[in-house]
């Protein structure tokens, strides 16, 4: 994903009010041994596209003023209650440093599974995110965890899942990333007789 930035000369609560009263969120891009850089960020593109997962978990290719760099989200900074993005920080990625990174877990297959279909259990995922260690190239947008083979009384835990190439797991535990559970008992409403 590309993101189109333009360096900022002014900085202070007055100059970052003016710039967002202009269409414009003020923001930072820091590391890979360099100085900070301040920058600006058009507000609606930018909007738009932290709502697309994929910015939040990809190397992104950062055009400042028509020089590319390879940046990654590290903090944003939302208004309380307007639909406004305050402040934005990205960190360079220098290819050759191993990253740590929070990646999205996606879940397929449940549904076919012998857990729902023929025990007609209640399949819920406990981690939507997990962190990663891996080089920047490897960087996978997500972690597809297929749920197809899942039964009553079993779980799949974090170390049972296929990473891709190049990735490995930053966490030392082992928790589980989706429950299993049978459905509770639907309680007859007063009144009524319990179903024989």
């Amino acid at each position: 994903m590309n993101v189109v930035a333009f360096a900022r000369a002014k900085q202070g609560t007055g100059a970052s009010r003016r710039l967002r009263n202009s269409g414009r969120t003020p923001g930072i891009i820091y590391g890979a041994a360099a100085e900070p850089q301040l920058i600006e960020v058009d507000h609606n593109s930018l909007w738009y596209a932290l709502k697309k997962e994929a910015f939040h978990a990809s190397v992104l290719e950062l055009d400042l003023d028509g020089a590319k760099s390879q940046v990654l989200l590290r903090d944003v900074q939302y208004h309380p209650y307007k639909q406004l993005v305050l402040h934005i920080d990205f960190q360079r990625v220098d290819a050759n440093t191993a990253l740590t990174m929070k990646v999205p877990v996606h879940f397929s297959g449940a549904e076919e599974s012998p857990a729902v279909k023929i025990d007609k259990y209640l399949v819920t995922p406990v981690v939507t995110e997990i962190q990663v260690i891996c080089m920047p190239k490897d960087l996978p947008e997500f972690i597809a965890v297929d749920l197809s083979k899942l039964e009553k009384g079993s779980t799949i835990h974090l170390k049972d899942i296929a990473l891709p190439k190049g990735v490995k797991l930053a966490a030392q535990t082992n928790p589980a990333l989706v429950s299993v559970a049978a459905p509770a008992a639907v309680e007859p409403a007063e009144g009524e007789a319990p179903a024989a």
